[in-house]
């Protein structure tokens, strides 16, 4: 049994990335290692802050971790919110305003074209690597369905007719940009000896 830590106290990003990892993968949340800080995440970029928090713990923890930073980048927004997704519209993280900002920023919008990027870092015996998942899509002119978090609901990938936020997670995680990230950090680790 492998235990690395995945530094982030986000239930719901915990709960996607247990559901991709195998049985012999446990990770430990930044509350499991006694880490009850919001670790900065001050970088101009989404590589960026997956570096400063997985920094963050093996610095003051010496764990074996990883941490990632995902960001919606729609281009009739010039890449926005980007690497600020998660405060977009202001410090508190809040979904639903988050949203309503992006909507009323795209309400003249013809182009409606958006990626969402996943970045995980990963710090593993005395070694860094990087994992990038990356998804296409389009926003959407509304809200449409109630599963998943963030701007799920807002966010077509390409080639469905849904929503993230009206798939389940297990639809979710064959597709997702944190599930592609996943995915290589998975495969990493299980060719490491």
């Amino acid at each position: 049994m492998k235990k690395i830590v995945f530094a982030s106290n986000n239930q719901n990003k915990i709960k996607e990335i247990n559901k991709l990892l195998p049985e012999d993968i446990q990770i430990l949340s930044l509350q499991d290692i006694g880490c009850v800080v919001d670790i900065p995440e001050t970088a101009p970029t989404i590589e960026g802050n997956a570096l400063l928090k997985a920094d963050f713990v093996k610095r003051h923890y010496g764990y074996d971790c990883f941490a990632d930073d995902s960001g919606l980048e729609i281009d009739f927004l010039n890449k926005e919110p980007g690497v600020y997704s998660a405060r977009y519209a202001g410090q508190d993280k809040d979904d639903q305003k988050n949203i309503e900002k992006v909507l009323h920023k795209m309400v003249e919008a013809k182009d409606r074209k958006a990626n969402f990027k996943t970045v995980i870092t990963l710090h593993y015996k005395g070694q860094t690597h990087h994992f990038t998942g990356l998804v296409h899509g389009e926003i959407t002119t509304q809200q449409i369905g109630h599963q998943g978090f963030g701007y799920d609901p807002i966010f077509k990938p390409q080639g469905y007719e849904q929503t993230f936020a009206q798939m389940s997670l297990d639809q979710k995680n064959l597709i997702s940009h944190r599930a592609i990230a996943v995915k290589q950090l998975v495969e990493f680790l299980e060719n490491c000896q």
